[in-house]
């Protein structure tokens, strides 16, 4: 806090921005608070002009009192992930026409997040004096009728995700009941609204409900009555500090920085006691108090990494007693087969970080980090300070506590996709032992047997599609974060192509693992992006892919194709894609390149991949279908090398 102050008091908080996600690291309540109000009064224009590359998020809030005190917690939120807050409140009690009117500040103000923050007043305003648990019953009816039908308004007429929230219960309704049957009733009438609210966030793409019962749980008063009376702010400072945490999860989502790996420490963390000096039989795993709580945090986090989550261990111990105790120690819930990696050396952790990193081809800021030792940590924040670290201590019962305090792994939807995700990467350790038995990366991807399927995106496919615009970092030529709402304008707009990549090689379904967006304007065809999952870079997709494209587009007469790649701190290594495929550049700007393709010359596919493209389009002015258009032979045989791009496009053999 003593720094952020220093750069605060020198008014170098806008010039020096970058930093600000490190410094409100580990904050108090209080202190992240303080720091919130002083980011709260920087222009958003200003930081942008400063680093152009800082990912921002255009928030608007609206709702039924008065939320001027959501501000400075919601921009410390978002600071804390590295997100720039560009927020719009507006005035008092305005919910209803803001979601109502197409023409309201709130759509023209085209927000990636669209808070509507509801508050019980909404019903305890309408109830008559005297009342009952069927007056309760009427206005509940009526107020999730008038939010259901705001949601369907805004998914038919907003772009972004529109957040709504359940209404927490004060006791100071049901405690002016005196009988407890129409208490109980009066409670399980509300209970039912919340879940009919609830229910929103599933049956509607683009809506998402956050549940304030857990947070009220953790002992956050709801409201202050004299705030609430006196000035209209009917949801207390400390709920609304705490709702702004779980909207800075969701804004970390958008931006593409959820985490995706979990690595444990063993000692201490995973088990009680250091299995170096303890042994097998020494170390407390549910047959004690701590062990009960090792058990208990165990489970937690198989429950977690079910989903999607890869999950590694780097512990300073020799690996077969690991290995032992993972494989056979009988109160254990983790066993080997969880994790993708179990790293035990007596190597720093940083190193090993770093090198698992390398064999998932992820970048180090994709993991969250959890370690007892506060050395551990600290050496690890210092060397990579892109990783999250979760500083665990000495009390195990809070380990869980503290691993999902800040939602590290939080997406807006779970998809097939990320259910697999784990044994899709334990897979790709297979491929890259597989790669070790050959002399060259040529025989190896002729022995992987990589399928390529290349088709138009299907309605079931919006969920992934948008999913991977927000979490692809490496392979993402322009990096435009798209919510499911933006695919389906997409898919919608007859100029526009949305495409997806599906793959399979001998070791197993990849599923669908990356997308081109491009559009047509006459004799001109535009590739807008380009994605492809790091799991299966520089196996020969991306060319195959691009091949089919630019056939396609010659196939229904176009003249030209360009492209865009716009620079980021992560895609440095697919600024030589285009050139790669005969694409010469015509404009650089510094931020952002455009290249041209001529279509007089297309390489063929890598003649290793097995490519079935199915892209829809018109008969171009040849008469040639566009239907299978990568069906049509080459005019040039394949002299295009397959392997990893670097920044001047040069092929390498590692194919991770």
């Amino acid at each position: 806090m003593d720094r952020f102050r220093t750069l605060q008091r020198a008014g170098r908080l806008a010039e020096d921005y970058p930093l600000v996600r490190e410094l409100l690291t580990d904050l108090s309540d209080a202190d992240l608070l303080r720091a919130g109000n002083h980011l709260a009064r920087l222009a958003p224009d200003e930081v942008r002009q400063a680093h152009p590359g800082v990912p921002a998020l255009r928030v608007a809030v609206t709702g039924h009192g008065t939320l001027s005190a959501l501000v400075p917690p919601l921009t410390a939120e978002l600071a804390r992930h590295g997100v720039l807050l560009d927020a719009a409140v507006s005035d008092f009690d305005s919910y209803v026409f803001d979601l109502t009117d197409p023409g309201s500040d709130l759509y023209a103000a085209e927000p990636d997040l669209a808070l509507c923050v509801l508050d019980p007043r909404i019903v305890l305003d309408e109830l008559p004096t005297p009342w009952g648990p069927a007056d309760v019953e009427r206005v509940l009816a009526e107020k999730t009728g008038l939010i259901e039908r705001l949601a369907e308004r805004f998914t038919a007429t907003g772009r972004g995700t529109l957040v709504l929230n359940t209404l927490p219960l004060p006791r100071a309704l049901t405690a002016q009941l005196v009988d407890h049957r129409s208490r109980a009733l009066a409670g399980a009438l509300w209970r039912e609204a919340n879940a009919r609210l609830l229910r929103l966030g599933a049956s509607r793409p683009g809506v998402v409900v956050v549940d304030l019962d857990p947070l009220v749980a953790e002992g956050i008063a709801v409201a202050d009555p004299r705030l609430s009376l006196y000035t209209k702010a009917h949801l207390s400072s400390p709920l609304l500090a705490r709702y702004a945490r779980e909207i800075g999860h969701l804004a970390r989502a958008l931006v593409g920085r959820t985490k995706k790996a979990l690595v444990l420490d063993l000692d201490e963390t995973v088990w009680g006691g250091i299995l170096g000096e303890d042994g097998f039989d020494g170390i407390e795993v549910a047959e004690t108090y701590r062990g009960e709580a090792f058990r208990a945090f165990q489970k937690a986090v198989r429950q977690v990494t079910s989903q999607g989550v890869l999950l590694a261990a780097v512990s300073k111990n020799d690996l077969d007693p690991v290995r032992e105790v993972l494989a056979a120690h009988p109160q254990m819930v983790l066993r080997e087969g969880d994790f993708v990696r179990v790293v035990a050396n007596w190597r720093p952790k940083h190193e090993n970080l770093g090198e698992l990193a390398a064999d998932l081809n992820l970048g180090v800021d994709s993991f969250v980090f959890a370690d007892d030792s506060p050395y551990e940590c600290g050496l690890v924040r210092r060397e990579l300070p892109g990783v999250a670290v979760v500083r665990l201590d000495t009390e195990p019962a809070l380990h869980i506590e503290k691993l999902l305090r800040d939602g590290w792994f939080d997406v807006l939807e779970l998809t097939a996709e990320d259910r697999s995700r784990a044994t899709t990467y334990r897979e790709e350790l297979e491929r890259k032992d597989f790669l070790d038995t050959f002399d060259s990366l040529d025989d190896y991807l002729r022995e992987l047997d990589v399928t390529v399927r290349f088709a138009a995106a299907e309605e079931r496919d919006v969920p992934r599609l948008a999913q991977i615009t927000q979490r692809t970092n490496q392979f993402n030529l322009t990096t435009e974060r798209l919510q499911q709402s933006d695919v389906r304008a997409l898919r919608a707009d007859p100029a526009a192509l949305v495409l997806t990549v599906h793959s399979r090689d001998r070791f197993g379904e990849n599923g669908l693992v990356g997308a081109v967006l491009a559009r047509r304007e006459g004799g001109t065809a535009t590739i807008d992006n380009f994605l492809l999952s790091c799991r299966v870079f520089s196996r020969g997709i991306e060319q195959a892919c691009l091949s089919a494209l630019l056939r396609h587009f010659r196939a229904t007469g176009a003249m030209e194709v360009l492209g865009t790649y716009r620079r980021t701190a992560k895609n440095g290594k697919v600024r030589g894609l285009y050139p790669l495929v005969g694409f010469t550049e015509v404009s650089d700007d510094g931020t952002t390149a455009v290249f041209r393709h001529d279509l007089a010359e297309i390489p063929a596919p890598p003649p290793h991949v097995l490519l079935d493209a199915e892209i829809p389009g018109r008969p171009g002015p040849s008469g040639h279908s566009s239907d299978h258009p990568a069906d049509l032979p080459s005019d040039h045989p394949s002299d295009l090398p397959s392997g990893r791009l670097d920044g001047a496009g040069a092929p390498h053999g590692d194919p991770s």
